[in-house]
């Protein structure tokens, strides 16, 4: 990151969802900045893709198994810090989220696959002797805030994890355990390239956000470091907007 410097030499850092998008830049600038990083996705090994970032150890998950969860969190040995940047709009890829088992797939993705992962890593999480203890940190949305019509279970889940965030650093300031979140704007990645296409939805986006241009990966790396750096050691149930000022547009 330009003009910033981060050191996490000696942390242990897992990216869940750190194949591609938001989590990939994020892990990359854990890289970079001196940590031993850890990536997953979902397929069984890091051969299945042409492009993953280099520099980190990869292990498959599939966030809606709690099997898969398990095994993941039993054969690390350690965590100081785990990013969960898991997850779709399923709306991307052509599923509905208004219909009853679509809506509860993606709280289920979003929301309770977040807190079991949290929940899986709590004690190694805990143990952690960096400096400003042990973090979880979420990625958060604009849906968490505003009502999308698209995506009335991302929005839901992700409105729910903010809470969550809330109600476990009030529980797990106990156990050395800070929890915060990044609720990113509309950001170009996989995911969101179909809106590149869809007028109605990207047109006032823009026309609405003072930074006139869409997020990228990388905006969110720098919010993330922070938050779990020294430098944010009393920062805890909070959730940090990047979303190039659209939030606060009256």
């Amino acid at each position: 990151m330009k003009g910033v410097r981060f050191d996490y030499a000696g942390a242990e850092v897992l990216v869940a969802g750190g194949s591609g998008g938001i989590g990939a830049a994020i892990a990359a600038a854990y890289r970079d900045a001196g940590a031993t990083v850890t990536i997953t996705g979902t397929r069984a090994a890091a051969s299945d893709y042409g492009d993953l970032i280099e520099g980190c150890a990869y292990r498959p998950l599939d966030i809606e198994s709690t099997d898969s969860i398990a095994a993941l969190a039993e054969t690390s040995e350690r965590c100081d810090i785990l990013v969960n940047s898991t997850g779709i709009a399923l709306m991307t890829i052509g599923f509905d989220e208004y219909e009853p088992d679509i809506f509860e797939r993606a709280v289920r993705m979003h929301l309770t696959g977040a807190y079991r992962l949290a929940h899986a890593f709590r004690d190694k999480l805990s143990a952690s002797i960096v400096e400003g203890g042990g973090s979880f940190i979420g990625i958060a949305s604009l849906s968490s805030y505003f009502g999308i019509e698209q995506v009335p279970g991302y929005g839901a889940a992700k409105a729910g994890l903010v809470q969550l965030m809330k109600t476990l650093a009030v529980a797990w300031s106990k156990h050395n355990i800070r929890a915060n979140a990044v609720a990113a704007g509309l950001t170009e990645s996989k995911m969101t390239a179909g809106v590149k296409h869809m007028p109605e939805v990207l047109a006032p986006t823009l026309a609405r956000t003072p930074m006139g241009r869409l997020g990228q990966p990388e905006d969110l790396a720098g919010p993330v470091l922070f938050l779990t750096s020294p430098a944010a050691a009393f920062v805890t149930g909070q959730t940090l907007l990047v979303d190039g000022g659209y939030s606060v547009v009256g």
